[in-house]
């Protein structure tokens, strides 16, 4: 039997349901956590959400998250633009950022190949790194797609796309666990798996 709950704050419960992340009961408990919390607070969340929607842009070089075009990282003059590190996700900048080892420029593909979720390369900005690749300053592409099936098979599609461009293609090290996720990895480790890269 399903209990009786309001039409609202149900909507509620289904959208946050939505979010990466979030199940059933978390989506619950954010819906009634925002019943208990003052109309302000509320509404300062409301209008953070809107704002980032109507004022960040995919920068138009690295494909990352900005607010102004081409992101901070593609104007800073004091980048190795030799090197370009290609992320799954606009996430995994932060951590590799953190190490403040890799001082090179980043390509973000929002994605990876997933035939089993419909996603192919086309799906994914493939066409914009290679586009980039097109005015011979880049010497190295250092291929961070997560270390798991289709984080492997994303790297090899792109590493045999550059591979005649005569261009070095490397791997980030071991140093990260199987199956795990740059987001979550921690500074060390990325560290060393930055400094072991190896070339495919």
């Amino acid at each position: 039997m399903e209990l009786p709950t309001s039409p609202l704050v149900a909507r509620l419960v289904e959208e946050f349901n939505k979010l990466p992340g979030i199940g059933p009961k978390s989506a619950q408990r954010l819906a009634y956590y925002l019943i208990r919390v003052s109309r302000e607070e509320a509404k300062a969340l409301a209008e953070a959400i809107l704002a980032m929607k109507e004022s960040t842009v995919f920068c138009s070089l690295c494909q990352n998250i900005t607010e102004a075009d081409p992101c901070l990282i593609c104007r800073d003059e004091a980048r190795d633009r030799t090197k370009i590190c290609v992320v799954e996700d606009p996430l995994d900048v932060l951590p590799l950022e953190r190490t403040r080892i890799y001082k090179g420029l980043y390509h973000v593909l929002h994605g990876i190949i997933s035939p089993m979720n419909g996603i192919g390369p086309d799906d994914l900005k493939i066409a914009e790194l290679l586009n980039r690749l097109k005015t011979g300053a880049v010497r190295e592409v250092i291929l961070a797609t997560n270390p798991n099936l289709e984080g492997e098979a994303t790297a090899m599609y792109i590493h045999r796309l550059l591979s005649p461009l005569g261009i070095r293609v490397t791997r980030l090290a071991r140093g990260l666990p199987a199956g795990a996720d740059l987001e979550y990895a921690d500074d060390v480790t990325l560290t060393r798996a930055l400094e072991g890269r190896q070339e495919l």
